[in-house]
């Protein structure tokens, strides 16, 4: 089964034109939202941690090997529960000394020296452009998959959807992001469209487990009995867990 690339065109210029408009309330609204509704944001806001990979890198690596996807997601559970004050220390400091990047908190800390602020952004383009083009991987990967053209398609229609979301990405990011380098703008159009973003995956994770466990099997009993009696699946089920990896993988997803 496959759908029309003019219908999922459609579709994802709607998805962009509700998240834009959320954005645009957001940032035009003259009064704050109350407390209780800006925390529920602020929480959601931060499932934007889980990118476009995480729906084909995590799942596949959880199918292959048991336990090899959790440290990136123990590791920023673990900050937020345990060293909250971490979090907050950065935010004071940034708020003090006016700083708007990563490269300038860095090199704050050490006498904001300019050429230690060069080589940091430069580390972090360096590191941050791989990442970005396997999202658009991973965005491409979904398009295909949806249209019947299969995982590994290539040519001028994969070029043009990567392109497509690229300018879009920028273009959000432009108008509701970068528009004010400013430590004290909060970019509330951008978090309130991060959160509804965040509840859309949240909705289409949890529409696909219930799909699953409901509508392939009878119930999670029977999935996991079934789970565990396959053949194929017997030395998956003997994986244990490697704690020399898992913490340095949980201790750098900390610091990520």
């Amino acid at each position: 089964m496959s759908l029309s690339s003019g219908l999922i065109a459609a579709v994802a210029l709607a998805y962009m034109a509700i998240m834009f408009a959320i954005a645009f309330y957001g940032d035009r609204r003259s009064t704050p939202l109350p407390p209780r509704v800006r925390a529920w944001v602020y929480s959601l806001s931060l499932a934007v941690y889980c990118t476009s990979w995480t729906f084909f890198g995590a799942v596949g690596q959880a199918a292959e090997q048991l336990w090899a996807f959790l440290p990136i997601y123990l590791g920023p559970v673990l900050l937020l529960v345990c060293a909250p004050w971490v979090l907050q220390k950065m935010v004071l400091i940034s708020k003090q000394e006016n700083i708007t990047s990563i490269a300038d908190f860095i090199a704050a800390r050490y006498g904001k020296s300019q050429s230690l602020a060069i080589v940091v952004a430069l580390i972090c383009l360096v590191g941050v452009l791989p990442y970005i083009a396997l999202q658009l991987k991973g965005i491409v990967l979904g398009v295909n998959l949806l249209i019947g053209a299969g995982a590994d398609a290539t040519g001028t229609r994969a070029q043009d959807t990567a392109l497509i979301v690229t300018l879009i990405l920028a273009l959000f990011t432009i108008v509701f992001g970068t528009r004010n380098l400013d430590a004290t703008e909060h970019h509330r159009g951008m978090v309130l469209a991060i959160a509804f973003e965040s509840l859309v995956k949240l909705f289409a994770f949890l529409a696909v487990g219930a799909f699953v466990t409901y509508g392939l099997y009878d119930g999670f009993d029977d999935l996991f009995n079934q789970a565990m009696l396959a053949p194929r699946l017997e030395q998956y089920w003997k994986e244990t867990i490697n704690w020399p990896s898992m913490v340095v993988q949980t201790g750098v997803a900390m610091m990520a």
